[in-house]
């Protein structure tokens, strides 16, 4: 009997597998206590996260259906597409059942079944490759979860003069600034314009304010 310590492990491998990470509002108690309790197995766990709004939000829509082929099948299979002829194929699978047509695809197939059958989180195949010192990197680090087709098109949609504090091209310390905000000014550049355009409103104020009470006085006096 697996004891609940190895159950843990295996629902947050599981977890690292399909989201690359763990955070408690992306975790799914219901698909959890079921496979704790036996009903289902870690297979039908791991076709849960697959159909999950946290995977089609963070991911589907984060991608075009060639790059989503990647993905899946990476997460799924543990191996990378074999070639441009299977990405296409399915990627037509994805246009005619949707992202979870092509997950239950992938984890019925007699692959999966070889390759994990019902107990065993999915995990990348083949690191290890003959002839070299050094394996295959983590798919994590080959392909992230999204990659410049869609930073790009946020940039596109996003709202014209809406400012963040982008750090400068190449620093370590955060994002490139993007084309959308390439002619726009910085945001120290915004503050100190703000500034300067708020100290002179006051300014004239009290200019206006002194002037009439000059005028106030002068015309008492007369």
């Amino acid at each position: 009997m697996v004891s609940a310590a190895s159950i843990d492990e295996l629902i947050e491998q599981a977890y690292r597998q399909i989201f690359f990470h763990a955070f408690k509002v992306d975790r799914d108690a219901v698909l959890e206590s079921r496979l704790r309790n036996g009903q289902i197995s870690m297979r039908e766990f791991v076709r849960g996260l697959l159909h999950s709004s946290k995977f089609r939000n963070d991911f589907y829509r984060c991608n075009s259906n060639y790059r989503m082929v990647d993905q899946i099948v990476a997460r799924v299979l543990g191996r990378p597409v074999h070639g441009q002829q299977e990405r296409i194929a399915l990627s037509i699978l994805i246009a005619q059942q949707g992202i979870s047509g092509l997950a239950d695809h992938l984890l019925d197939s007699a692959e999966y079944r070889e390759a994990f059958d019902d107990d065993t989180v999915p995990h990348q195949r083949s690191r290890v490759l003959p002839g070299r010192a050094v394996g295959a990197l983590p798919f994590n680090q080959q392909a992230p979860r999204f990659d410049a087709y869609w930073r790009e098109a946020t940039a596109r949609r996003a709202p014209a003069g809406r400012g963040t504090a982008w750090t400068p091209s190449g620093s370590s310390l955060g994002m490139p600034r993007p084309q959308w905000l390439a002619d726009a000014p910085s945001p120290l550049a915004r503050k100190i314009w703000q500034g300067l355009v708020t100290a002179g409103g006051f300014g004239l104020t009290a200019l206006v304010l002194y002037v009439a009470a000059v005028m106030l006085s002068t015309c008492a006096a007369g």
